[in-house]
């Protein structure tokens, strides 16, 4: 770092509220480090903000100084976006406050708060906003590309849920986006990603969840596949919007309800999660399950009350930090048997324990906004969301799997709604993806891009280029 750089580096501490750390620092790996084991930034300075203020210096700083912007909320990016070499990051984890008004079933979240800090601030209150099904993940990154999760049918998405949010953009502004002020940036935020400044607060819609919700998980063999998947693609049929229903192919942990014998061995899961009223009792989920269990048997499976918090961190471990970690997604309108082939002949040949296929049913109140009223790039539409991940411990295991994940994800393609993509689920930055993820939106949100960050100063995204 030039004298004179170190020298502005001197001048930026001393107007911040949080803290600076540069390669001298003795926590500067603790702070450099980043959720997926995969990605390694070098940042020559990291920013830790306590303030709007602290990030408007950040972003000034970096702008005079030529340095390139990484913004991070919780750390979560698959392609690693919260990382950067010999750039700045603006570390918003100190910024993490959850302020919630039961009466008007708004929470108010810093934008370095993760969902956990959420989740447990609003269940004291029998509340929850839509968000992801990994609790350590941040709520600011996921928000902005969408949000999905376990309430998407009983309530949309994350980012159908914002009401506003505080924004500091290129120019070192502070602004609220809301429908009556600032209502274009609001749209583009809302699935737009990291493209239009840094979210330092958020307020959210809250909706009656839990505490405690019916949650049931039954684990089939590599034989039972097929009519596991068919009898999920039926239930939809009769299945309440207040029904989260989630299929995909996993390895049995060791975890006390997996019997031994079937601990560590691949298979295929259906879990269904009631998150209606909790006086209503579950009746209709223990007569869903139970017709399941009849109709196709288990090897095995867990039936039992569940906190909603709990819920939200069933794969926090198998998703934990350190872990080297790659995926893609895709939108398929349903389990036609063409769809299920696939599956069935792709989910065996991974070969890390730790990956795994996912999908979950998009329709309910996910279709209840109109796909005008936000930037998401997605159809709103009823369909699944598939997520098709690699997880290994060790990095020299990765490739394989990384292949493992494209081979299966261009195996889907032919029978994919659209050609675009869940953001969220992009390990790779691709401009032909995110154009056709956003597609007609694109241009529009382009031009909102030009307005508040015609520089592109923040392009460590999905990137959208200023019109």
């Amino acid at each position: 770092m030039s004298s004179t750089i170190a020298g502005d580096v001197t001048a930026l501490r001393a107007t911040l509220a949080g803290s600076l750390i540069t390669p001298e620092s003795p926590d500067y790996d603790e702070f450099r480090r980043v959720w997926n084991g995969d990605k390694d930034g070098h940042p020559a300075v990291i920013v830790c903000c306590e303030s709007d203020a602290d990030v408007a210096a950040a972003i000034t700083f970096a702008r005079d100084a030529g340095f390139e912007i990484a913004v991070r909320g919780g750390g979560h990016s698959f392609a690693g976006l919260s990382a950067v070499d010999d750039g700045l990051v603006i570390d918003l984890r100190r910024m993490n406050s959850v302020h919630v008004d039961p009466s008007a079933r708004r929470v108010k979240v810093g934008g370095g708060a993760l969902l956990s800090d959420m989740d447990v601030a609003t269940q004291k209150h029998g509340l929850a906003t839509p968000a992801g099904m990994i609790s350590h993940t941040g709520v600011g990154g996921l928000t902005l590309g969408g949000g999905i999760g376990w309430q998407a049918r009983k309530s949309g998405l994350g980012l159908d849920n914002v009401v506003s949010a505080r924004v500091v953009t290129a120019d070192g502004q502070v602004r609220r986006a809301a429908d009556d002020e600032n209502p274009d940036l609001l749209w583009a935020i809302r699935g737009g990603g990291g493209n239009f400044g840094v979210i330092t607060e958020f307020e959210f819609r809250l909706h009656e969840v839990g505490p405690t919700v019916q949650f049931a998980l039954l684990f089939y063999g590599q034989d039972q596949a097929v009519e596991m998947f068919r009898l999920g693609q039926a239930l939809l049929e009769e299945l309440p919007r207040q029904f989260a229903l989630a299929m995909g192919a996993i390895t049995a942990p060791d975890a006390p309800f997996v019997p031994e014998q079937y601990q560590h061995q691949p298979g295929y899961v259906l879990m269904l999660a009631d998150l209606g009223p909790e006086d209503a009792g579950g009746e209709l989920h223990a007569q869903l399950v139970e017709r399941i269990s009849r109709q196709l048997p288990p090897l095995f499976d867990t039936v039992t009350p569940t906190p909603f918090v709990e819920l939200q961190q069933l794969f926090d471990e198998a998703t934990r930090w350190g872990l080297h970690c790659y995926e893609k997604g895709t939108y398929i309108e349903e389990l036609t048997e063409e769809v299920i082939s696939v599956l069935v002949e792709q989910a065996p040949l991974r070969t890390s324990p730790h990956s795994v296929m996912l999908f979950l049913r998009m329709d309910g109140a996910y279709c209840d906004t109109a796909d005008a009223d936000t930037a998401f790039g997605g159809a709103r539409v009823p369909h699944f969301a598939f997520f098709i991940t690699a997880v290994c411990e060790a990095p020299e295991l990765l490739a394989a799997e990384r292949d493992w994940v494209r081979n299966f994800w261009h195996a889907l393609q032919p029978y994919s709604i659209g050609t675009g993509s869940y953001i969220n689920a992009m390990s790779e930055v691709e401009d032909d993806r995110v154009r056709a993820t956003y597609g007609e939106k694109y241009p529009r949100l382009a031009r909102i891009k030009a307005e508040y960050d015609p520089q592109n100063l923040f392009h460590r995204n999905l990137n959208i280029l200023p019109a």
